[in-house]
């Protein structure tokens, strides 16, 4: 007998993908567990460093890019999920590596654009960010604008160096990816790990604000689903917003959002809260404990903490589904494709 997470149908209803099995107390395998694909879902993956969150994510990107209906689209920060275009040991995995995506400058609003570069709206420089983004959609005319606007030449200057470094980084392009070229039925992996916060934060605005808004007004069919891998990083940056408006309203439109997670005590308590399947590796930090144990469901009997529920072996994990209200010990399965995230050994060396 299989168990879905995430639906309480049958396993024809819709699309899934396998995650693992259960965890007998024993440690063996037992019954198949999927997790459901056909309605939207905020996920929440969390455990310490080397204990398999990113090999987690890796397999739901495997089983949606699988499944019909869906777009899944991974921000990759650590450069690790290339290898799903690897050839797989099942069927193959449609995948698309972008590695220097780029978005429109219209991705960001003008507040989105002041908080980017470190400005307040209130000063002189932070007002010509603002009047700049509201009227201008390349960053030359940004540019143009804020360098004819008549403005104080100390607030020019400051308005203009900030744009010259937004430009600099290279992920701004009046061509930017659409909605169109991530709705499509294979998972796009967009290689960030060269970019600092900001710029990485920047794509990850970008591609959430262009997915979100294209579901609203039916320009793309497919479900999206956007993962996350080190969701801190984005939490904590110029990318929240867009994230946060996911978590509370993409139910309706029908846009899906994982966030991975080594620290989950520096998720936003909305992060941990709005998350209907939440899967927890190993942890062990007091602080990432007590962020899970805040948000923890009342027909949780007894704590997450309990030695005797925490997970311990790599890819040993724990499940709550609050669609169903119950909770899971389960093993995650193996990968088809190769893990790119393993760390190398000095004994490798020869």
């Amino acid at each position: 007998m299989s168990f879905i997470l995430g639906r309480r149908g049958a396993l024809e209803a819709g699309p899934v993908g396998r995650l693992g099995s259960y965890r007998a107390r024993d440690g063996s395998e037992g019954a198949p567990l999927h997790v459901d694909f056909d309605g939207p879902h905020a996920m929440l993956v969390v455990g310490k460093r080397g204990y398999g969150k990113s090999y987690t994510l890796g397999v739901l990107a495997e089983g949606l890019a699988r499944a019909r209906g869906v777009a899944p689209v991974i921000v990759d920060p650590m450069g690790v999920f290339d290898t799903l275009a690897a050839p797989s040991t099942e069927s193959p995995v449609p995948a698309t590596v972008i590695a220097e995506p780029a978005v429109a400058p219209t991705a960001l609003d003008p507040s989105s654009w002041c908080a980017l570069l470190g400005l307040s709206p209130e000063s002189g420089a932070g007002g010509l960010i603002w009047r700049a983004a509201q009227r201008e959609t390349t960053l030359s005319g940004m540019l143009a604008h804020v360098e004819n606007a008549g403005a104080p030449s100390a607030d020019t200057r400051a308005a203009s160096n900030h744009l010259r470094l937004a430009e600099a980084w290279d992920v701004f392009d009046s061509d930017g990816i659409e909605a169109a070229a991530l709705a499509g039925p294979e998972v796009t992996v967009l290689d960030v790990s060269g970019l600092e916060s900001a710029p990485m934060n920047v794509v990850c605005r970008g591609v959430a604000e262009t997915l979100y808004r294209a579901r609203v007004t039916e320009t793309i069919d497919r479900l999206p689903w956007v993962l996350l891998d080190e969701a801190h990083t984005f939490f904590d940056g110029v990318a929240e917003p867009a994230l946060r408006r996911i978590l509370t309203r993409g139910r309706a439109p029908g846009v899906s959002l994982v966030s991975a997670t080594q620290r989950p005590s520096a998720i936003p308590p909305v992060g941990i809260s709005q998350a209907d399947i939440l899967v927890s590796h190993r942890l062990t930090a007091q602080a990432d404990l007590e962020a899970l144990e805040r948000a923890q469901p009342t027909y949780l009997n007894g704590s997450l903490s309990d030695a005797d529920r925490l997970p311990e072996a790599p890819g040993a994990v724990v499940i709550i589904d609050d669609t169903t209200e119950t909770i899971h010990s389960a093993q995650i399965r193996t990968r088809d494709t190769p893990h790119g995230g393993d760390s190398p050994r000095a004994s490798d060396v020869v």
